[in-house]
C-alpha cells in the first residue's frame, strides 16, 4: 500500500513547477521580446516585462515579415502547414496500407519485404539526401509542395506500429467479416480504420510535429520565397550579414511558429495519450 504523505505531494508539485518554469522561461522571454521595439531589445539589461508594441509587431510579421525575407509570415505558415499535414496524412495512409498487406495477405517474401521496410530506419533523409535530391530535381519537383512532401511520407516506424495493431485484432473478427461477405477494402474501411482511430491520432500528432520542424530538406529544395517554410524564413531573418536583424519581428514570428504544433497537441491530447497507452482492442 502506497502512503499518501503530504510533504511528498508538496515536494512533487514543487519539482514540477520548477521544471515548468525552466522550460517556459525562454518562451516567455521570446514573447516579451516580440512586444517591444528594437531599440529596447538592444539595451542592457533586456526588458523582462511585456511592452506596448505587441499588435504592431505581430501585424508587421503577418503582413510583410522582416526585410530579409520577401514572403510574409502567413504564407510561410501556410507552406509549413501544407507540408506538415501532407507528411502526416501520407505517412499514415502508406503505413496503414503497407501493414494491412503484410498482415492480411499471403504472398512470397512477405516478411522479407517487411524487414526491408524496417531496415530503412537506418537510412534517414540525411543519409540519402543526395540521391533523393537528384530524383526530385529530375522530376521537376523543386520549389513545389509535392517536392516538400513526397520524399518524406514513407515511415518504417508507423508501418511497424500499425502492423502490431493489426496483429492484435482477433482472428474471429476477421472470420466474421469474411462470412458476412466483406472484401478486403470493406474490412479495412469498416473495421480496421475505426479500431485504429486512437493510434492514427497519436501518430498524426507525432508526424505533424515532425513535418512542421523540418529544416534540412526544405532548405535544399526551396529557392523561391513563395515556398519558404517557417524555419527557413526565421533563419533568413537572422542571417542579414552586416545589417541589423529585426529581433522584435523574429521573436513574433517564432511565437507564431509555435502556435500550430501547440494547438494540435492541446486539442488532440486525449486521443494522443490514449493511442500511446491503449493495448486492448
Amino acid at each position: 500500500m502506497v502512503e499518501n504523505r503530504r510533504w511528498l505531494n508538496w515536494l512533487t508539485h514543487f519539482v514540477l513547477i520548477i521544471g515548468v518554469l525552466i522550460v517556459a522561461f525562454p518562451i516567455y522571454i521570446a514573447f516579451v521580446a516580440s512586444t517591444h521595439e528594437l531599440d529596447a531589445l538592444l539595451q542592457s539589461p533586456m526588458p523582462i516585462w511585456p511592452g506596448d508594441s505587441l499588435i504592431k509587431n505581430y501585424a508587421q510579421a503577418l503582413g510583410t515579415g522582416a526585410r530579409a525575407v520577401g514572403a510574409p509570415v502567413w504564407l510561410m505558415m501556410f507552406n509549413s502547414l501544407v507540408m506538415a499535414v501532407g507528411i502526416s496524412v501520407g505517412k499514415i495512409a502508406i503505413s496503414m496500407l503497407a501493414a494491412f498487406a503484410i498482415v492480411y495477405f499471403r504472398f512470397p517474401f512477405r516478411m522479407a519485404f517487411f524487414w526491408m521496410i524496417f531496415i530503412t530506419l537506418m537510412l534517414p533523409v540525411e543519409v540519402r539526401i543526395l540521391p533523393t535530391y537528384k530524383v526530385v530535381a529530375d522530376l521537376n519537383m523543386l520549389n513545389s509542395y509535392p517536392g516538400l512532401i513526397i520524399p518524406l511520407i514513407a515511415s518504417a516506424t508507423a508501418t511497424f506500429l500499425f502492423r502490431q495493431v493489426f496483429l492484435a485484432v482477433p482472428d474471429e473478427l476477421t472470420e466474421a467479416a469474411r462470412i458476412d461477405g466483406a472484401g478486403p477494402i470493406r474490412f479495412f474501411k469498416d473495421i480496421l480504420l475505426p479500431l485504429s482511430r486512437t493510434n492514427i491520432a497519436a501518430l498524426f500528432v507525432i508526424m505533424f510535429i515532425y513535418g512542421w520542424v523540418q529544416y534540412l530538406w526544405p532548405l535544399l529544395i526551396t529557392t523561391d520565397e513563395k515556398f519558404y517554410t517557417m524555419l527557413i524564413g526565421i533563419n533568413r531573418m537572422i542571417a542579414v550579414g552586416e545589417g541589423q536583424a529585426e529581433w522584435q519581428i523574429i521573436m513574433a514570428t517564432t511565437m507564431l511558429a509555435m502556435l500550430p504544433p501547440v494547438l494540435i497537441v492541446v486539442f488532440m491530447q486525449r486521443l494522443f495519450v490514449k493511442g500511446l497507452v491503449e493495448t486492448e482492442k
